[in-house]
């Protein structure tokens, strides 16, 4: 059932003496292809989905944050001059957003907020970027005079997620949830910044989730040692090839030159990382020649680059993968950072109601417990409700 405005005032209400402030939401996300491409400077291209966070927020006149998680049922209060802050993680994300506004010249003050959220908590939809941008477009509106521009909003959120939570994460999952744009796709060139809209209306093919019910849990995950690898590996080829910053700009050629300098996952990790920024820009030129076969064909390539280089897959989610090629689904792979979460599946029109069917009859078969099957609608980026 989706979220409303309504759902989160009935318990701001309740829990802040019946007083009402404003409503803010941001999306989750989906990513068509360019996973674990972001913190190698490549290229990603995301959409923002319909499901996401509503917070509501309310100045308190103190320096107090007093919250309300309405998913988890818990209330944390922490004043913004604390440079420690809350220990409960869901609260480090609002205090870390308020922290690095402050930082950027904001006079955040401390408000009473509730919030809430329909993107499955750890199905690689990033429900703390969506999190994170909703607070961080809040305090701009509320405090900055919306001085602060969006792609600066999205990198509040990653510098929270980096030193407030303790995962490394790239800029994809914030810039998509700040700047999403209905019905368009999103490239972002992660070293640049520079965006680039593709309209997403394709004919005869749908997107389909379908979330294992596998959490992924990225903080303390092998989610860090990969972009550590990474790095390295592009440290390596940059004494032979100085030109090369990161990854992104390093080729197969390149990676074999060093292969006996660094260990074999290294290796894997580079190889999956140097094929995924060409193929998003296959994906990118497929989609504007109408060529969904293509697509297809680069998302089971990524799937098993996650799989078998990157390592990031698990038995659950290849298993999903294995039931979209046996039922003849054009494209299929793991969404997310891994170790859990989702696929995401492109499939004909013709096709989906049949696989929808026997992909939750399968799983259930193995699993005991039925996947959660997710019509995908690309919605708009972080903004004001009322």
């Amino acid at each position: 059932m989706k979220l409303t405005i309504d759902d989160v005032r009935s318990r701001f209400v309740k829990h802040f003496d019946g007083e009402t402030g404003s409503v803010y939401a941001s999306p989750g996300r989906i990513n068509l292809i360019g996973e674990h491409t972001d913190y190698n400077n490549g290229f990603v291209f995301p959409g923002a989905v319909e499901q996401g966070m509503i917070a509501e927020i309310k100045p308190n006149g103190t320096r107090n944050v007093r919250a309300y998680s309405i998913d988890l049922k818990d209330y944390v209060e922490f004043s913004l001059d604390d440079e420690a802050g809350p220990k409960a993680t869901w609260a480090r994300y609002i205090f870390g957003v308020c922290r690095e506004m402050m930082a950027l010249g904001v006079p955040v003050e401390g408000f009473n907020t509730a919030f809430a959220g329909d993107v499955p908590l750890g199905a690689g939809m990033s429900s703390s970027a969506a999190l994170e941008s909703t607070y961080a477009y809040a305090l701009n509106d509320l405090w900055g005079d919306n001085k602060i521009e969006r792609l600066e909003l999205a990198r509040v959120g990653q510098r929270t997620e980096h030193k407030y939570i303790g995962v490394n994460c790239g800029i994809m999952d914030q810039a998509i949830s700040c700047l999403g744009k209905a019905g368009n796709l999103m490239r972002m060139d992660c070293r640049s910044g520079e965006i680039a809209y593709f309209p997403w209306n394709p004919k005869g093919y749908q997107l389909v989730l379908v979330n294992s019910c596998v959490k992924h849990e990225l903080k303390g995950s092998p989610y860090n040692e990969r972009r550590l690898q990474c790095e390295h590996v592009a440290e390596v080829i940059a004494k032979n090839h100085p030109e090369v910053k990161s990854l992104r700009d390093a080729n197969y050629d390149m990676l074999e030159e060093v292969k006996a300098e660094i260990t074999a996952d290294e290796y894997k990790r580079a190889r999956y990382v140097i094929g995924e920024v060409v193929r998003v820009l296959t994906v990118c030129d497929a989609l504007e020649k109408g060529d969904y076969e293509t697509v297809g064909q680069m998302m089971y390539e990524t799937h098993y680059g996650l799989s078998k280089e990157y390592e990031v897959s698990c038995e659950e989610l290849d298993y999903l993968n294995d039931i979209a090629k046996e039922e003849g689904v054009t494209g299929s792979r793991i969404m997310g950072g891994g170790f859990g979460g989702c696929t995401i599946n492109l499939i004909a029109d013709e096709l989906v109601d049949n696989f929808k069917k026997v992909v939750s009859e399968k799983f259930e078969a193995k699993y005991g417990k039925k996947p959660v099957i997710i019509d995908v609608v690309i919605g708009d980026g972080a903004r004001k409700l009322c």
